[in-house]
């Protein structure tokens, strides 16, 4: 019989691990990003010379881990397009910044209901090697959908706190890069944040994790690209992994990394996929 997989040294140093949701723990964040493409080419296509959005390369540089008002304005702004911002109220469409988020949600929410709920099966191997262990585990992410992702995953009692966008709206939480999200999940662990591993796939949340004095800052780097890895790095990842059952040492993702040593990148890679992570 095979040993049970057991954590790498760098997880076994922490007592608390938080999570993103989106390319993380499920695998909707290909949804969320044809939802970014069809709401934003809506915009494009009116103007003369502006190429369609990209759902994997102006994703990752512009959305991933925003909250959906950012991540629109971010966008647009690279684009050189001055939209107004108009009022969170605003219905679906394109004239404002807040109606193309609110496109993009009704996009979004749409596909939610009607298509199955994917996770990444080395992350519920790892919950599983955490839970064992007996270190508790948060959810967060900024989108307002994240606990209902995670409820018909059929994943939501792994978490001990789940810190979504309607938590975050509710307590007024700016988004990432900001560590908020991850320091109110902290809380809710009641373990200081020096003793917690972020596992992020977003740079901005990767960003957030240093910022927010993390013991460890673990990158998912699932796109596989020459300078994703890099990326990770740059803004702040301790240690970089193509999926986040390489901190497991046996079984289907076996390998072993220590923070501060190179890139991690054996076991079960996911497919080429964006992250995830913003309010959308």
């Amino acid at each position: 019989m095979a040993a049970a997989p057991s954590l790498t040294p760098p997880m076994r140093s922490v007592r608390a691990v938080v999570l993103d949701t989106d390319g993380v723990i499920t695998d909707s964040a290909r949804s969320h990003a044809a939802a970014w493409k069809k709401a934003f080419d809506a915009v494009l296509s009116g103007i003369e010379g502006q190429p369609p959005f990209d759902a994997v390369d102006d994703y990752l540089r512009h959305v991933d881990g925003r909250s959906r008002r950012d991540g629109a304005a971010a966008f647009l702004a690279s684009r050189g397009l001055d939209l107004p911002e108009g009022d969170p109220g605003d219905p679906p469409g394109t004239g404002t910044v807040w109606a193309v988020a609110a496109r993009k949600d009704e996009l979004f929410t749409r596909a939610l209901r009607t298509e199955h709920v994917d996770v990444w099966p080395g992350t519920v191997r790892l919950l599983d090697a955490l839970r064992d262990r007996g270190t508790p585990c948060a959810a967060v992410s900024a989108s307002r959908h994240a606990t209902e992702l995670l409820t018909r995953a059929g994943l939501i009692d792994r978490f001990a706190a789940v810190v979504d966008g309607n938590e975050a709206g509710r307590l007024r939480l700016p988004g990432k890069p900001d560590p908020a999200l991850f320091v109110e999940a902290a809380r809710r662990l009641r373990v200081p944040v020096r003793d917690t591993a972020v596992v992020e796939d977003a740079l901005a949340g990767v960003e957030a994790g240093r910022r927010g004095g993390f013991g460890l800052v673990i990158g998912v780097d699932r796109t596989g690209g020459p300078d994703s890895t890099a990326a990770l790095r740059r803004h702040g990842a301790d240690l970089v992994v193509s999926d986040p059952g390489d901190l497991l040492t046996t079984g289907a993702a076996a390998g072993e990394a220590t923070a501060g040593e190179g890139d991690v990148a054996v076991g079960e890679a996911g497919a080429a996929a964006p992250g995830a992570g913003e309010d959308r």
